[in-house]
């Protein structure tokens, strides 16, 4: 069984499951006007970002048509994906490129993937709008393990705090619907919707530049900064709300809640680099950019991440079998190892936490 929610973008949807353009048009001129009935066996399967297995999707749009600026108009596309043996579902949605560096320096641009609410109802897209689709850079095995890389850190941060962003990997196929260009798999992932991660924790989020680090909750504010010094992340700015969102609950405490780390050292991917008003030279040096703290402050912090270092190990050995290489497993490792020896010696910790806080 075929289901389809959407009208408007038959042939786009077809192409996603048929490359020839004859095969396209008649099955098109077949299923204008027919909309089959939600499953009722979809509405049992985990939405969205409530399990980690890899979804199977192909993405057809003219993606050449998709201007490389955020602000300019969606292109229609079509996802679609295999819901059981038996029954596919197609989505019409609207693509847009999103981001700033990427954006202007990727073979591929982040997109943007806004689907019809309406129309999603018993898929694993239920109550989703808009989401973010981070893609691979640039096509190749490097470019792949960056991207699980990144992947693994949003799953490292949801190890230690609700308050941070969900993702889901996927194998997505994109098919131009011109007929111009053959389809090639990559992976990528989807990033929870900032309203529906601040929902989620009973919290708004404030879109208000100018908020210092001492205007945020405290211990909240000292994990993501620990968490940025451990991934080698300087690439974010709290009151510039660059790659921070800023969520508040309803007595007012405001907490932070990064995104975008693909500049981060344990990735070291070949285009980042630390900006040049910092003291580091590379985005392999850690530099802590949070509040000073005393020691007494930092220690239940780092209580937090020695109890999940085994979990977080853990995350990266089980994304080898999705493609992460071995040696890129080994030198992300060997990189937290480093942090680990950091926050249990008492004397580099002065040293690491102290001579640069704020």
């Amino acid at each position: 069984m075929s289901r389809r929610w959407g009208g408007g973008a038959a042939l786009t949807a077809l192409a996603a499951v048929c490359a020839a353009p004859r095969a396209v048009q008649h099955l098109e001129a077949q299923s204008v006007g027919r909309q089959a009935s939600p499953d009722s066996t979809e509405s049992r399967r985990a939405r969205l970002f409530e399990a980690a297995d890899p979804l199977d999707l192909t993405l057809t749009a003219d993606f050449g048509a998709i201007p490389r600026q955020p602000d300019k108009p969606s292109q229609p596309g079509v996802l679609s994906y295999v819901a059981a043996p038996t029954d596919s579902v197609t989505l019409d949605v609207q693509l847009r490129a999103r981001g700033h560096f990427r954006l202007t320096t990727c073979q591929y641009p982040p997109l943007k993937v806004t689907f019809d609410r309406a129309r999603t109802a018993r898929t694993i897209f239920a109550h989703q709008g808009g989401l973010k689709l981070t893609v691979q850079c640039r096509g190749g095995r490097s470019y792949a393990n960056y991207l699980l890389e990144e992947y693994l850190i949003y799953r490292a941060y949801n190890l230690l705090t609700d308050r941070s962003f969900r993702t889901r990997l996927a194998r997505v196929t994109y098919v131009d619907a011109k007929g111009k260009h053959s389809p090639e798999t990559r992976l990528a992932f989807f990033v929870e919707n900032d309203d529906r991660m601040a929902r989620r924790n009973n919290t708004q989020v404030l879109e208000q530049k100018g908020v210092t680090q001492d205007e945020l909750n405290f211990e909240q504010t000292g994990l993501a900064m620990v968490f940025q010094y451990m991934i080698g992340n300087t690439d974010f700015a709290v009151t510039a709300l660059h790659n921070i969102v800023l969520i508040r609950d309803s007595t007012g405490v405001v907490y932070p809640v990064p995104y975008d780390f693909d500049w981060s050292g344990v990735i070291w991917t070949p285009y980042a680099h630390p900006d040049a008003r910092l003291p580091i030279h590379s985005v392999r040096e850690r530099l802590f950019r949070g509040t000073c703290r005393a020691p007494e402050e930092l220690t239940p912090l780092f209580a937090r991440f020695n109890a999940q270092k085994d979990s977080l190990y853990a995350l990266y050995h089980g994304l080898e079998t999705e493609g992460l290489e071995p040696k890129r497993v080994k030198q992300a490792l060997d990189y937290y190892d480093e942090f680990y020896k950091i926050i249990n010696d008492p004397g580099v910790t002065r040293r690491e936490f102290l001579r640069t806080c704020r």
